[in-house]
């Protein structure tokens, strides 16, 4: 297909005039740039669609606030630890490093290819040792803060990954691995934790501050830490002594009929020892079963109710969870759906405790009854509302105390993979777990081992060391970071990235933090952004950042789907990014990307799209390439309304822009580019507005768009990049415009279907009238009326003259009043009209006149309302 323009000769010219110039590089005496950032790809060989839609979601922001007059900081790294890069490793018959370099250089030029302004000076890998010595000079500040803990733990294992994982990489209901979907075992292991839990309470309160962020990712950060507010009290189990429950409901332990305990939990243990029922019980039950059924054996044992004495049975049951709470519960079924469901299946007593404030009747036989009310049946607290009534059983019950517990537990970062940072910890026979000093960073990694279970534990030369306490033989940790840990900081060392005394000079990150706008993927709402929040409290805690939350807004994009779903190499549904910009461009890819949908939305990819995306770059080099270089002479009224309409599509982008919402902003673009054509090809331009028409409409694309938009603006005769151009700004006030705009299509609508109606294939006139200065005095009455629209338009004494027109408007008003229009002032309106009807008389190949209600036929200008002028086609 013949193209306007050579889009790969245009773009690898401006790609090495921007790379010659350092267009992009942020000098390190800026105060305060605008931090923009997307968060950093993984290693994986290959750039994907959802790759180039989430990378020009924030190139386009930043040379927009660049345009602007912003220093903006926009950098870009590499997050290349982790376990695919051992695996594909391994399938290639090579080492982590060089696949994993080599897949930079391949993302590196496919990021070049597509125009990305980046500060390339600033470029981090975190497999590079220069980087991940600084995760471990961050894990000795850590264990110095005592946020660091090493012990054994129940933890999540993957056995097909071989190593652990955190809470957060455990996914679903089936409780699958994050990266292979292999269902999750349990293993004690000894383990290091970051205690996340430390700033718990921190990490949920910051969330309400967190107003430029989604509204669906707070909530999931809200319901991952999980506060809750309750008490412990203690149920003496017989032959056991006191078992520690928490509840959230202590207003309905009058209304416990049974106690439960996990399998796992430590009572039950020691109830198996001796009772072959629950042993055979605990080795049946399967933790990953996905079954809602609930299911439990009752020990034959009891425990006592510390509010009444009473003796209630103990069940060993599989819907009580070992890790959520203290893993025993007092089963309340009168008020629990789930205590319901157990207690129906094993013919326990159900008893109603609590009953609805107002009075009505509720059937606990039935179904739990869950909400808070006044308690009944509950002895000398009867009467109570169940908040007063839980505060007079923490005083009164003796074992009771108010306790928050929290779902949020202690991030597990000890990996048993080679492809990570090296924890920097010796172990010492006399001196036990050492940390490594500062000066000895970074522990490097050994030469690939490439071995089932743990590598570095097979890397027998590099285990062995010596103990920098006391000089003896020692062995390494051969646990290597959870790759998380790299990505929860690395927004901090762009601020510095050639340091090499510390992470960051705290100085310029407190200059240049937080960053004021960060994009990235929904899958990262827990892991990622919670990790970066936590680790960023923390160095504030430490002195070395200011601020404690590291991203002030935040835009999770949506997906690239073919047909409905999620492009992906498994399904053979990927469409290439390389082949797209071979053939059409990488200007169109990124018009496409960003017209298609918002942001934050899904959308799919069409080929059709991308035609039109390529089509729409042709007519904007057109316009540009073939203007005219003489003019003759213009009619004002046109030229008045082309220049309305570009400060009109200037305000409107610009607005656009600041909201990332990028499709909305170039459909001001399409629609200025629709209108240039047109004023360029059916009207005599006026070469100053129709210039700054291409002006103005050059630099509303070039953050979509930027080759062909440097190529366009050298075209235009100006000197420099449009890069580093100033924003457009509109010339007149263009508050109104909405209203112009829509009074302006809506009368071409509406000569369009009289036209339909009337079967005028070749109108000869149109008349158009607009509504007398009488009906927007009305107009303005009924707005005011609070009601009595009628009332307050015929008790106008200058009104009354209108007589039954009068009326007649005013009981149209009062049918509407709940929805009256905003109109312009009637000579605003007359005057809109005129420098529009070309337009008209364009379209319909038809003479034109614009009329006041005073000078049209009565016929007509009784027809005319405020906002809708009447309309009169006249036929050859």
């Amino acid at each position: 297909m013949a193209r306007d323009f050579q889009h790969t000769a245009v773009e690898s010219k401006w790609q090495d005039r921007w790379d010659d110039e350092n267009v992009y590089h942020v000098e390190d005496a800026e105060v305060d740039p605008t931090y923009v950032l997307a968060m950093f790809p993984y290693t994986s060989g290959n750039l994907h669609m959802g790759h180039v839609r989430n990378y020009t979601i924030t190139d386009a922001y930043s040379r927009f606030r660049r345009m602007q007059g912003d220093d903006v900081l926009h950098p870009i790294g590499w997050d290349s630890f982790g376990l695919p890069a051992e695996n594909a490793a391994e399938e290639r018959d090579t080492n982590p490093r060089d696949w994993t370099l080599d897949c930079i250089d391949t993302m590196r030029e496919g990021m070049r290819d597509l125009g990305f302004g980046y500060d390339w000076e600033r470029e981090i890998t975190t497999c590079d040792p220069d980087y991940y010595r600084w995760n471990q000079w961050l894990f000795r500040r850590f264990h110095e803060e005592d946020l660091v803990e090493r012990r054994a733990a129940d933890v999540n294992w993957c056995p097909s990954c071989e190593t652990v994982l955190a809470d957060e990489q455990v996914e679903g209901d089936d409780e699958l691995c994050w990266r292979c979907d292999t269902p999750v075992e349990t293993r004690e292991l000894d383990q290091w934790f970051l205690k996340t839990t430390e700033y718990a309470d921190e990490l949920l309160d910051g969330i309400d501050d967190l107003d430029g962020w989604p509204a669906s990712v707070r909530e999931m950060q809200r319901n991952w830490i999980g506060r809750q507010e309750g008490a412990t009290v203690e149920f003496d189990v017989e032959d056991h002594g006191p078992v520690e429950v928490f509840t959230t409901r202590l207003d309905t332990i009058h209304g416990a009929t049974f106690f439960a305990l996990a399998p796992e939990h430590p009572v039950a243990q020691s109830i198996a020892e001796d009772d072959d029922a629950v042993a055979d019980y605990i080795d049946a039950v399967d933790p990953d079963a996905d079954t809602d059924e609930k299911t439990g054996v009752d020990t034959g044992l009891t425990a006592t109710n510390p509010a009444t004495g009473e003796q209630i049975p103990v069940y060993v049951a599989d819907f009580v969870l070992a890790d959520v709470g203290t893993g025993a519960l007092m089963a309340v079924p009168g008020h629990d759906e789930r205590d319901h469901e157990f207690a129906v299946k094993k013919d326990l007593p159900i008893k109603q405790v609590v009953a609805p404030e107002d009075g009505d009747d509720v059937d606990v036989s039935e179904a739990a009854y869950g909400e808070d009310g006044v308690l009944v049946n509950s002895d000398g607290y009867d009467g109570m509302s169940s908040a007063a009534a839980r505060e007079a059983l923490e005083a009164d019950i003796e074992s009771a105390s108010h306790e928050t517990n929290y779902r949020l537990r202690d991030w597990g970062i000890s990996r048993q993979r080679y492809w990570g940072t090296p924890i920097p910890v010796v172990y010492c026979d006399d001196c036990g777990p050492v940390l490594v000093p500062d000066d000895d960073l970074p522990v490097e990694l050994p030469e690939f081992v490439n071995t089932t279970g743990n590598p570095l534990d097979a890397a027998d030369e590099w285990k062995q060391t010596t103990c920098p306490e006391c000089g003896g033989d020692a062995r390494r940790e051969t646990d290597t970071m959870d790759t998380f840990v790299d990505s929860s900081w690395y927004f901090l060392r762009y601020t510095d990235p050639h340091n090499t005394d510390m992470p960051f000079d705290p100085e310029r990150a407190n200059a240049w933090m937080p960053v004021d706008q960060y994009v990235g993927g929904i899958e990262h709402a827990v892991m990622h952004l919670l990790y970066s929040r936590f680790v960023t409290r923390a160095l504030e805690d430490m002195g070395y950042v200011d601020e404690p939350e590291p991203f002030e807004n935040l835009v999770t994009q949506g997906m690239v789907r073919l047909d409905g779903s999620k492009m992906s190499k498994s399904k053979g549904n990927v469409v290439s990014p390389e082949r797209i910009v071979e053939e059409y461009g990488a200007d169109t890819a990124r018009l496409f990307m960003m017209s298609a949908a918002q942001p934050e939305r899904d959308f799919d990819w069409s080929a059709s799209g991308v035609e039109s995306a390529r089509e729409f770059l042709d007519t904007v080099y057109r316009l540009v390439t073939e203007r005219p270089t003489e003019t003759g002479e213009s009619d004002p009224d046109v030229d008045e309304y082309v220049a309305r309409e570009v400060d009109a599509a200037v305000a409107t982008a610009t607005d656009e822009y600041e909201d990332l919402t990028f499709n909305n902003a170039l459909s001001e673009a399409r629609g200025l580019a629709s209108l240039l054509v047109r004023y360029q090809s059916d009207a005599t331009p006026d070469r100053d507005t129709l210039e700054r028409g291409l002006s103005a409409l050059v630099r509303l694309l070039a953050p979509v768009a930027p080759h062909v938009a440097e190529e366009l603006w050298a075209e235009l005769g100006h000197d420099g990049f449009v890069a580093e151009a100033a924003w457009p700004e509109p010339e007149r006030d263009v508050s109104d415009h909405d209203l112009e705009r829509a009074l302006v299509e809506n009368t071409r609508e509406d000569v369009r279907h009289i036209c339909d109606v009337a079967d005028i294939d070749d109108p000869a006139a149109v008349e158009i009238v607009v509504a007398p200065e009488w009906m927007h005095t009305a107009l303005d009455l009924a707005r005011d009326a609070d009601g009595n629209v009628m009332g307050a338009v015929m008790g106008d004494e200058d009104l009354q003259q209108h007589g039954d027109a009068a009326a007649s408007y005013a009981r149209d008003l009062q049918e509407s009043a709940e929805a009256l229009p905003d109109v312009l002032a009637p000579e605003e309106e007359y005057e809109v009209l005129e420098r529009a009807a070309w337009l008209v008389e364009d379209e319909f190949d038809a003479d034109v006149s614009i009329e006041r209600a005073e000078d049209a036929p009565d016929d007509v200008a009784s027809k005319a309302r405020p906002g809708r002028p009447a309309i009169q086609v006249h036929e050859e």
